[in-house]
């Protein structure tokens, strides 16, 4: 597909019906690409959005057939996802990030081993393949961070580690999971965290979002301000930095490197997402160019849009019951008055602690003035 582009009236398969999967289906179908989305979740909210709606495990043979069959070309929106599965599917169509690169962002320690590789920052970290061998080395140090391999996301599956009474403790934890490999590493006195959406095309074509700060509580992000409190300098280094790590993937499609800054000016790669992201959500309100309609481009091999800021803004992630709060309160719900305020509602139908259930992005004329209505709205969800 580095050559030929996919027409209007293609069909593009998604793995994952989340509010990610739902965002991308609206974009493309905007664009005149049908939909089909396969997802375990009969209440998954992408599924509502589907030409063919796909509900079976995704080790589920018949459902692979008629998903690959269905399709022109494939995307995920969940990392979490069989690779294995992803590499059968690449050789029915084009599959945009690629299964190689999915192997290597859905394990953290091939992925930081990887980002070593290519001398990419990093913090120290160490591979622990039995909890009995839990421990944190001199050259790491605490504090520590131990965290599952796989599938944790969200701030699951993470354990702190400040001391040997930690580790003990842990080790306890640990012994009773499935899971049998977790990567140790060094926490990072990080004074902001940065991150910044790339987009990149078959043909090399790349283009960077503006590098945004966030904010996370329990492990999941809350708010998301563009653009970041950073000087110029910073900005661009981050950018280079993020644009140098899905150069050194070569990668196809829409990722998020997300970064820490140090109070030193030193920055360090987190974590890659190889989709849309959280983080970047703003881009549907604020950008041109929307992230899911860039991850539509992208997949179909279609020319990449502009990522220009066309306004400063904050994103507030509504989780749990806050979202119940931000939609049935009278007295919260005035921030809908605010100018610039727009909800973005995913219409999953059951709110449990800690689930994104939507999201409310301030736009304003300066930075400042979107972060304050943002930290008024978070002022009235807390009571």
């Amino acid at each position: 597909m580095t050559g030929a582009s996919l027409e209007p009236g293609a069909v593009l398969g998604v793995l994952g019906g989340g509010q990610l999967g739902a965002m991308f289906a609206g974009a493309a179908r905007r664009m005149g690409y049908p939909v089909v989305i396969w997802d375990p979740d009969p209440d998954a909210p992408a599924l509502k959005l589907a030409e063919l709606p796909l509900v079976a495990s995704f080790t589920d043979k018949p459902a692979f057939e008629k998903f690959s069959t269905s399709i022109n070309a494939a995307t995920y929106e969940w990392e979490n996802i069989p690779a294995s599965m992803v590499q059968a599917l690449e050789h029915r169509v084009p599959v945009r990030p690629a299964a190689r690169i999915l192997r290597i962002i859905q394990n953290r320690l091939e992925q930081k081993n990887f980002l070593a590789s290519c001398n990419i920052p990093v913090a120290p970290f160490h591979a622990v393949t039995s909890s009995d061998q839990l421990a944190v080395p001199q050259s790491i140090g605490f504090p520590a961070l131990c965290k599952t391999a796989t599938l944790g996301y969200d701030g699951k599956g993470q354990w702190q580690l400040s001391d040997q009474e930690d580790v003990r403790r842990t080790q306890n934890e640990l012994a009773g999971q499935a899971q049998h490999t977790w990567i140790v590493e060094r926490f990072l006195p990080f004074e902001k965290e940065l991150s910044v959406l790339v987009v990149r095309g078959a043909n090399g074509d790349r283009r960077l979002y503006p590098v945004v700060e966030n904010v996370h509580e329990g492990g999941i992000l809350k708010t998301t301000r563009v653009p970041a409190a950073i000087d110029d300098k910073t900005a661009g280094q981050a950018a280079a930095l993020a644009g140098a790590t899905i150069d050194a993937l070569n990668g196809v499609g829409v990722f998020c490197v997300e970064l820490f800054l140090m109070n030193d000016g030193r920055l360090f790669v987190n974590e890659v997402a190889p989709r849309p992201h959280n983080s970047g959500h703003y881009t549907l309100d604020a950008c041109t160019v929307s992230q899911f309609e860039q991850q539509v481009r992208a997949v179909c091999g279609l020319p990449l849009g502009d990522v220009k800021l066309t306004s400063p803004a904050a994103m507030v992630n509504l989780i749990g019951e806050d979202f119940t709060k931000a939609t049935t309160d009278a007295g919260i719900q005035t921030f809908l008055r605010d100018a610039g305020a727009t909800l973005h509602v995913y219409g999953k139908k059951s709110v449990r602690p800690g689930r994104k259930m939507g999201h409310v992005t301030f736009l304003a004329d300066r930075r400042e003035i979107a972060a304050e209505r943002a930290t008024s709205l978070i002022s009235r969800l807390a009571g």
